[in-house]
């Protein structure tokens, strides 16, 4: 619904209902902070001596343009007034303060969208923010989002996967640094003065995930002619069940990192650890995921068996050739897990086609799952490098290690008298290196997978047309 804007003085009065991408003040928002982003260093500061930067005047009315349109915005949403007075009181301090280092934490603070998880409500986020899997710097973005919370999908968190922090959510339009692979806005990525206590919600862009699914699988499922069951490939086609598919996968799937038999700390990038740790664990929660998803399929919930093959096929047609190969964790994962299904006779690439055996598929991936969780499970009771020196024998029965790996050789080839944290220089960029099976579907699916780089379900839909 476009929105009817009546004109009093100068003053302009808008219903509290609508989409605010079609807002004339979000082309507004949106050009002004794609002016200031440029301008911006690495930490989100703005150099007036460097090169090709602008006069100060012209920052602080690019950010007065800034405040002006989230304001007359704000009226579309009342749900986050307070975020919004928050966000325009700390953009103004940043400019006042000569646009050093910004600090978006009393905004930060006032977002809260996993307060209110009512499907479809929109949210215009405004931060200075690198993107995770896009944009490494701390430039402003402009983001409007709506909520994925379906009924069916908060019964389940409310009984089954408690999750109270997580947010399903969809792009309606975005700045430069949303341009990219990026699918997830999470707080820690916000330039702020010090980090909060614990963060208050995380999201997860399913729009975004379905559609790059549903690209790279379709061209997959054709180049290794693999022929899909009625019902699978109706879900390939269809942008709003995949995407149901994936925050189901993706709310059950981040609740796992901090339940379960955890020898260490689920978070693990406040840890060095070899790169197939964080491998196995991504890799845990997807496949903690894909049994809960056999469940509810044999209690009748159809969500469960869409969510069993977009595990399956994200895992082992996108993830292993997605990205450089340098600690490719999850990479890595969707390598094991193609490896392992192989080994166990569930996936075949016979005569130039590729089989997999659907009747054992959901067994045998619950039996990696099992060996996974036994190695955790038994980790509690060993030193941190006997661990690792033991994922590492899990996941070299199925991966064949760089022929130069040091780590491949054993212990014996390691100087033991150093820290654990010091190995991991030992470790090689690419430790378990692609297979020829891999390599060559790398070659033919690298322009596919770079074409999803921004795809969002309105883009997806306009290229299948």
């Amino acid at each position: 619904m476009t929105e009817i804007l009546v004109q009093v003085g100068t003053e302009e009065r808008v219903p509290p209902v609508g989409r605010v991408v079609e807002h004339p003040a979000w082309p507004v928002l949106k050009d002004a902070v794609e002016e200031i982003r440029p301008w911006q260093s690495k930490d989100g500061s703005i150099d007036f001596e460097a090169e090709g930067a602008p006069d100060a005047s012209d920052a602080d009315l690019a950010v007065r343009r800034a405040i002006d349109a989230i304001e007359r915005l704000a009226p579309l949403l009342p749900h986050d007034a307070a975020y919004h007075e928050a966000v325009v009181k700390d953009l103004r301090r940043w400019a006042d303060g000569g646009f050093g280092v910004p600090d978006f934490l009393d905004s930060l603070l006032a977002f809260q969208p996993a307060a209110d998880r009512e499907d479809g409500l929109q949210h215009l986020v405004v931060f200075p923010m690198y993107t995770q899997n896009g944009n490494p710097n701390r430039n402003f973005e402009a983001v409007v989002l709506r909520m994925v919370w379906p009924d069916w999908l908060a019964e389940l968190e409310r009984t089954r996967y408690d999750n109270p922090l997580f947010c399903g959510i969809s792009f309606e339009d975005f700045t430069a640094g949303y341009d990219t692979n990026s699918a997830v806005l999470f707080p820690e990525t916000i330039a702020v003065r010090e980090a909060p206590e614990r963060f208050s919600w995380g999201g997860i862009f399913c729009d975004r995930e379905a559609a790059r699914f549903r690209a790279v699988t379709d061209a997959a499922v054709g180049i290794l002619g693999l022929e899909l069951p009625e019902d699978i490939a109706a879900m390939v086609h269809d942008q709003q069940r995949c995407e149901q598919a994936f925050v189901l996968w993706d709310m059950v799937h981040d609740r796992t990192h901090s339940r379960g038999d955890l020898p260490f700390d689920p978070f693990m990038i406040k840890q060095r650890q070899p790169f197939w740790m964080y491998g196995l664990e991504e890799l845990r929660c997807d496949l903690t995921a894909f049994k809960e998803a056999v469940k509810l399929e044999a209690e009748g919930n159809g969500h469960g068996r869409d969510v069993q093959y977009a595990v399956l096929f994200d895992r082992m047609f996108r993830f292993p050739v997605s990205g450089d190969r340098v600690r490719n964790y999850d990479g890595l994962g969707g390598q094991l897990l193609f490896a392992y299904l192989h080994k166990h006779d569930v996936v075949r690439w016979t005569d130039n086609k590729l089989h997999i055996d659907w009747q054992r598929a959901p067994q045998v991936t619950n039996q990696l799952c099992g060996e996974i969780e036994d190695l955790y499970r038994s980790g509690i009771d060993r030193p941190k490098l006997v661990h690792w020196f033991k994922a590492y024998e899990l996941v070299s029965t199925y991966l064949a290690p760089h022929p130069g790996s040091q780590w491949a050789k054993g212990p014996d080839a390691l100087d033991l008298t150093q820290p654990p944290r010091k190995l991991v220089d030992d470790v090689l960029p690419d430790e378990f290196p692609l297979s020829m099976f891999y390599e060559a579907l790398s070659k033919k699916l690298k322009n596919v997978i770079a074409s999803t780089k921004g795809i969002t379900a309105t883009s997806a839909e306009r290229v299948a047309a």
